[in-house]
């Protein structure tokens, strides 16, 4: 399977099963599919050549033909265009496997000190009550972290909300009783936390820097939009508070282990200038993501939006390449991409593991798929103290890869965002292995971004060193 498409002057060919990425001039560009065209139909070599001659004799020399002709089955014979697709037996054997959890959400509040407007949580309470996890279901649940992980080491534990801040002391104890159990089972926790930021102190800010690997900070940008959508329960805006919270945050932590995540919605459909403003403030790791919302809500992404989305995607990743150039990198989440290693095949084929290796934990020891089904009684898997005790549940997220999606399989991003959320899928479909449609054409503009980011800098280091020679 071949991708092609042109942006900011480059003209980028994608070939999606082997993940190579080629930066062509017009010929080659322009000859790709006439030579898939005839391997898909299984024309031999002399019959497809005979059909390039045929197509371009008026339009480029026999010269540039030839050449680029060569090229092409030159890179076909190294396994790096028109690659065969490896994967689908892959993913045969490895839902096979035993399944062991290494991640859990832990929902250490259901409550908020914000009202923010889009909120899938519904102010934290998740189509539940207000409630904040005791130590106790806190310790059952890293009990059960360990004892399913099987032979993993590294296992992961999010605090999550609602505000998980609002429950501070069961975090600080949560993390010290995670310790205690690494040297005795050969496990090692990797901690992180999410927060909007009211409740940031000095105090929590170094025990943060000391336990937490990552810190994910809320704010949506600049001011009135952020204000707009992240207020207080009273409707004032939160902005203040927390920016100077968050920089000394960042800075703390040397730029690095971070990110501030932010939420775009109709009302900031030029989104790019929040991603801006917050790399003005001094952020160097930034997330600015679509609101994924029922249509009925004024705030919700259209289809009608989408070329003005599209076109947002593409100003931003010229507005930050040109930022690279000089010297003033920042890492916008969705458009960092690994060209060379990148994901596992699993992860790569199945996504985040929700329901299988990431659960959910409210704060009285329920499990749930991830964070966005707390709530949801038919997805209710368990408890901490029993374990799984509806396995067809697990059963059924095990089957969500990019194979059971009919319209990931003719997706040239299939392997880079694994087929897309489970959750937005049964919000809008009611059914896990579909796809929120919105969603996956935002998703594919950010790669080709990502892919032509990646070819831009490459071509600057290369000129960087001729002119060194």
């Amino acid at each position: 399977m071949i991708h092609q498409y042109k942006n900011n002057g480059y003209n980028i060919v994608l070939d999606v099963n082997s993940g190579s990425v080629h930066v062509v001039d017009d010929v080659v560009y322009d000859m790709i599919p006439i030579i898939e065209e005839g391997l898909n139909n299984n024309c031999d070599e002399t019959v497809i050549k005979e059909k390039v001659l045929s197509a371009f004799k008026k339009t480029w020399e026999a010269e540039e033909i030839e050449d680029a002709f060569a090229q092409i089955l030159e890179l076909k014979n190294a396994g790096m265009l028109f690659a065969p697709d490896i994967y689908e037996n892959y993913i045969i054997d490895f839902k096979k496997r035993e399944t062991v959890v290494k991640a859990l959400c832990l929902h250490i509040a259901h409550d908020c000190n914000l009202a923010c407007r889009y909120c899938f949580a519904e102010e934290g309470e998740y189509h539940g009550r207000r409630a904040l996890m005791s130590f106790e279901v806190g310790k059952k649940a890293l009990d059960f972290l360990v004892k399913n992980s099987g032979n993993r080491v590294n296992l992961e534990v999010d605090f999550f909300g609602g505000e998980p801040l609002m429950n501070w002391q069961v975090v600080k104890d949560l993390v010290a009783y995670g310790r205690s159990l690494e040297e005795p089972y050969h496990k090692k926790f990797r901690f992180t936390l999410t927060t909007n930021g009211i409740l940031l102190n000095d105090e929590i800010m170094e025990f943060a820097n000391k336990e937490m690997s990552n810190i994910v900070l809320s704010i949506d940008g600049r001011k009135e939009v952020n204000d707009l959508m992240r207020p207080h329960r009273g409707g004032q805006g939160s902005y203040d508070t927390i920016v100077p919270k968050f920089r000394k945050v960042a800075e703390s932590r040397n730029q690095m282990n971070y990110y501030v995540r932010g939420t775009f919605t109709r009302n900031n459909m030029d989104f790019s200038k929040d991603v801006i403003h917050l790399a003005d403030l001094g952020f160097q790791q930034i997330s600015v993501e679509p609101v994924v919302a029922d249509l009925t809500e004024d705030y919700a992404l259209r289809e009608e939006d989408l070329p003005a989305l599209l076109t947002e995607y593409d100003n931003l990743a010229v507005e930050l390449l040109n930022r690279r150039k000089k010297g003033e990198g920042v890492n916008f989440f969705h458009f960092m991409i690994d060209l060379e290693g990148g994901p596992c095949v699993a992860k790569r084929l199945s996504g985040c593991g929700s329901g299988t290796e990431y659960l959910a934990v409210t704060p009285w020891g329920d499990l749930y798929p991830c964070h966005q089904f707390v709530g949801r009684e038919e997805f209710l898997m368990g408890n901490v103290e029993e374990g799984i005790t509806k396995p067809h549940i697990r059963d059924e997220f095990k089957t969500c890869n990019v194979y059971a999606k009919e319209k990931c399989k003719s997706c040239f991003a299939k392997f880079y965002c694994s087929g897309g959320c489970a959750a937005n899928s049964y919000n809008f479909h009611g059914k896990i292995n579909d796809v929120y449609d919105l969603g996956c054409e935002l998703q594919r503009k950010r790669i080709e971004c990502a892919i032509m980011i990646k070819a831009a800098l490459a071509e600057a280091e290369g000129e960087e060193e001729n002119e060194e020679e």
